[in-house]
């Protein structure tokens, strides 16, 4: 039994691995085909299909995977920060840096709303880079950082703006010039809220 669940595991390992090169590279429409993906994971295509009923499936556990990814990266860099709010400017612009370019970026930005709809890529964003925003600003209104607020208004706010300066930089042929300029912009909004002594 244990090693048919570890079979398994490394089934959709595999084809997630393929799935997550493709539609990094080719994105998510006619181009890359459930043929492709089991091809790329060296699979039959009917044990993709027994994995995942559709290939919006199959792209959802990828965008899922790619999320969870992106945030381990931010939060290694907002480690390095003085405080939350610095922490909060150091992770936003990573993630402008990751998702306006190559596989990430066509995955979150490009398809992700597209093939998931906003409501399901919110949801999945909020279990990831969308819900450390929330976080982040009680932590810093409880440190004394910023003055004390609902937390939900402000981290909609803050994120709606994160998004589209994310999506403004995907389309920017000068993308890391256009996500150091959203950047400083976004560390302008967060510092205007930071409490003067």
């Amino acid at each position: 039994m244990a090693r048919q669940a570890e079979r398994r595991a490394a089934t959709t390992e595999a084809i997630l691995t393929a799935a997550r090169r493709l539609f990094g590279t080719q994105g998510f429409a006619a181009a890359t085909t459930m043929d492709e993906i089991a091809e790329g994971a060296s699979v039959a295509k009917g044990a993709v299909y027994h994995h995942f009923k559709t290939k919006e499936a199959v792209f959802e556990a990828v965008f899922d995977q790619v999320s969870r990814d992106l945030v381990v990266e931010i939060d290694r860099t907002a480690r390095a920060e003085k405080d939350v709010l610095a922490a909060m400017v150091a992770g936003t612009q990573h993630y402008f840096t990751a998702t306006a370019k190559g596989p990430t970026g066509q995955i979150i930005l490009r398809d992700g709303p597209a093939v998931l709809g906003w409501e399901r890529w919110r949801e999945i964003d909020a279990r990831h880079f969308g819900g450390k925003l929330p976080r982040a600003i009680a932590a810093a209104m409880e440190a004394g950082l910023i003055a004390r607020q609902p937390v939900e208004p402000l981290a909609r706010l803050l994120l709606g703006a994160v998004t589209e300066a994310a999506v403004a930089c995907a389309v920017r042929a000068d993308i890391a010039r256009a996500g150091a300029e959203y950047a400083r912009a976004f560390k302008s909004l967060v510092e205007a809220l930071r409490v003067r002594e």
